[in-house]
């Protein structure tokens, strides 16, 4: 395995911490040396970056956003002329404006080192076949994932998303051993196999790589038995870098290790933003120690999970994402996130695991009603039956009352491969 591993890779703890605090005492001054935001954020707490003398001194610094890059849309966080930005990818910007990130040559360079690692740690092996069913374009995921794969030494087909159809007989045609794409999208694929008669279990895929949503180990299960593959995590954030921040190893799928020679995390309360120790559940942070053109400072993703030791690695583990903080529904006093929702809809018979959460007003008080997707060639009695047992399960396991509807297959809206899990019309 050793010989499987780079250069970063096999630094002791110590030598990485010292390598952290280099870069990190350089990423302060880049930041603000060039951030009108960073430095006024500084000045404003009293700081200079050269006051972070220690890794636990970052503590001192503020946090940065998602509101802050929107304010400073497009490029008010870029810190390199727009003459040395190669690319520049966004998010969606579904909810108002996209928060924008940029790239010089040497942060594509990085990424695509990254990528090439995470993948490295699932399995691949140059001269695998890597079907990237992540989008392309704006989205950080189907670029990302790619250009790590060619850096692996891997042949790259750029499936992107959508024409799920075609997607199943690349599949076939092509025989990929690996795959990339959401966990969501994946069990869509899992049913188009299966409605075209062929058993998923038959393909030649070894080890699927899903990201860009949080998902269960109940979703793990229900991937590797149906399509007989090892299925492992890969996390990342596009104001972060894109995928490839972190990666579980396929030989312990035990949560993500960090690639904490170029992100350094924190877990903080969600509440208070005071850091909190490592094992602890709370809100997870991230400060860029090698990008050029846009580094960031204690970004708060809003997911939660917490940090652990290395084991394949020397690098500290992430948890499995359980949520994100912004996703917590409270319903009438209880705390309930997707995730919780997912458990219960994967083991329920008839149900596909497609699922959507639909907040509304009545009278004072909120209501949710959990959309779920029948299975193919479910009867209208088995529906009934399941939407029974799923609103039976949510109140006997959470302890809040809630409406259930099997809807058809195939009817709640996907974007970039994935779900929207929460539609708030309260306020519609």
């Amino acid at each position: 395995m050793t010989d499987l591993l780079d250069a970063a890779e096999r630094l002791d703890r110590e030598e990485l911490e010292a390598l952290q605090l280099e870069r990190l005492r350089s990423t302060l001054r880049h930041a603000y040396d060039n951030v009108a935001f960073y430095r006024d954020a500084f000045d404003k707490a009293g700081l200079l970056p050269e006051d972070c003398r220690t890794l636990a001194a970052l503590a001192l610094f503020p946090f940065t956003t998602k509101a802050d890059l929107r304010d400073h849309y497009p490029f008010g966080m870029f810190a390199v002329d727009s003459s040395q930005v190669r690319r520049i990818h966004a998010s969606s910007g579904t909810t108002g404006r996209p928060t924008v990130v940029g790239y010089t040559q040497r942060d594509l360079d990085t990424w695509a080192d990254v990528v090439a690692r995470s993948l490295r740690a699932a399995g691949a092996r140059p001269g695998h076949k890597v079907h990237v069913a992540y989008g392309y374009g704006l989205f950080t995921g189907g670029l990302g994932a790619h250009y790590g794969a060619e850096r692996l030494g891997c042949t790259v087909i750029p499936a992107s998303g959508g024409m799920t159809a075609r997607q199943v007989q690349l599949i076939n045609d092509f025989r990929p051993e690996i795959i990339m794409v959401t966990p969501s999208y994946m069990l869509t694929l899992l049913d188009e196999f299966e409605r075209q008669g062929v058993d998923p279990r038959s393909t030649s895929l070894k080890v699927g790589v899903f990201g860009a949503e949080p998902w269960t180990e109940e979703m793990r299960r229900e991937i590797e038995e149906r399509f007989a593959i090892d299925a492992v995590d890969i996390y990342g954030l596009s104001e972060v870098m894109g995928p490839g921040v972190a990666q579980e190893c396929v030989e312990t799928k035990d949560g993500l290790h960090i690639w904490e020679d170029h992100f350094y995390p924190e877990i903080v309360d969600p509440f208070t933003g005071e850091v909190l120790p490592d094992g602890e559940e709370g809100e997870l942070v991230f400060t860029s120690l090698t990008k050029e053109a846009m580094p960031v400072i204690r970004y708060r993703t809003r997911d939660l999970t917490r940090l652990l030791p290395g084991t394949a690695r020397v690098f500290r583990r992430m948890e499995k994402v359980t949520g994100r903080s912004d996703d917590m529904v409270i319903l009438r006093g209880v705390n309930l996130f997707p995730t919780q929702i997912e458990e219960i809809v994967l083991r329920t018979p008839h149900v596909a695991p497609h699922f959507q959460l639909r907040l509304t007003r009545e009278g004072r008080l909120d209501a949710l009603t959990v959309l779920a997707e029948a299975r193919p060639g479910t009867t209208p009695d088995q529906r009934a039956a399941a939407a029974q047992c799923v609103a039976a399960a949510i109140k006997d396991g959470i302890g809040v009352s809630v409406s259930v509807e099997v809807v058809d297959p195939e009817t709640l809206e996907r974007s970039v491969g994935k779900i929207k899990r929460i539609v708030d019309l309260r306020n519609a």
